[in-house]
């Protein structure tokens, strides 16, 4: 062997070690899930079913840490931006796909600043109007907005985010026009639907399903491909006769590039773990949640197919937000 290729093979194994070294060196402190959310929604549910269990398999606490706005894109920027070894990490969801294409002068790349981890999970979303709401139907509710534009509104998680994405598809596939009122997230858009302050919602299932069971809000559709498991006889909007729709939202975690990588594969191993356990399986059926647990590699090229599909999206409704 060559002195170039011994000298290639050792800083191979420096590298190899060094790798290795990072991964047992983390966690060295408390590990952060940032949600770009507020507290009560489905992707603050969703880290805080991860955190209680990843701290116990890390021997470190993992702490949940709320920064909403500007839909989800506050709480990514501090993540990109975040340098500690791959002590912070991000709850994201399909919003950061969108996000993109929407808005114009974002600080990070979705798809170069960060590395996925794993998708947690997939939750329907479901369209919901308050339970005195004069529409027990798609089509009630499609001649009532046709009758009168942008007299009915329709609340979102944000600017640019899967449920004013929905909105905006619905919109064109059924030739009516909604007002679209954006929250900073779930708990204050259910809050303010069932005071009558908005007429509907896209939303996820998870925090608007305790009220769909308490006949406080009427479900009239789901927006995935197929029924709910939580809602099974719930329609499918395709069935109920918007045939081009079919949009659902999924949560995943993942890392700042300046992560190591090692850490990267240590957190996607524990939480495909935590995913793949009974409990958790059981906890996200509760919540009408699908769990998925994937490699970073499947994770990847999700959003990569996700954000050119959106982009179109974006430009056919002509969504900008600067």
């Amino acid at each position: 062997m060559t002195h170039r290729s011994l000298r290639f093979v050792a800083a191979a194994a420096l590298l190899a070690a060094a790798g290795s070294a990072s991964a047992q060196a983390w966690p060295s402190k408390a590990v952060t899930i940032v949600v770009p959310f507020p507290a009560g929604g489905t992707t603050d549910v969703l880290a805080r079913a991860i955190s209680t269990r990843l701290s116990a398999a890390i021997g470190q606490p993992v702490l949940v840490d709320n920064k909403p706005g500007a839909g989800a894109t506050l709480g990514a920027a501090l993540v990109a931006k975040a340098n500690d070894g791959g002590h912070t990490i991000l709850m994201g969801a399909v919003h950061h796909t969108v996000a993109t294409s929407v808005y114009k002068n974002l600080s990070y790349s979705f798809e170069k600043d960060f590395q996925p981890i794993t998708t947690v999970a997939t939750v329907p979303n479901v369209l919901v109007v308050s339970a005195g709401a004069p529409y027990h139907s798609v089509k009630e509710l499609v001649a009532a907005a046709k009758a009168r534009p942008e007299a009915l509104s329709y609340g979102s998680n944000g600017n640019g985010t899967a449920q004013h994405m929905i909105g905006t598809q619905f919109q064109i596939e059924t030739a009516s026009r909604l007002l679209h009122v954006p929250y900073k997230g779930s708990a204050p858009l259910t809050t303010d639907l069932l005071g009558g302050q908005v007429n509907l919602s896209f939303d996820t299932v998870t925090p608007v399903l305790p009220f769909i069971k308490e006949g406080k809000l009427k479900a009239l559709a789901v927006t995935t491909a197929t029924r709910s498991r939580a809602l099974p006889n719930v329609p499918t909007l395709q069935e109920a006769g918007v045939p081009h729709l079919a949009i659902g939202t999924w949560f995943g975690l993942l890392a700042p590039n300046s992560a190591p990588k090692a850490v990267v594969a240590r957190l996607n191993a524990e939480v495909v773990k935590i995913i793949r356990s009974p409990e958790f399986q059981k906890q996200m059926a509760d919540i009408g949640a699908e769990p998925v647990g994937n490699q970073p590699e499947e994770m990847g090229r999700q959003i990569r197919e996700e954000t050119a599909n959106f982009a179109g999206l974006v430009k056919a409704g002509k969504v900008s937000v600067e």
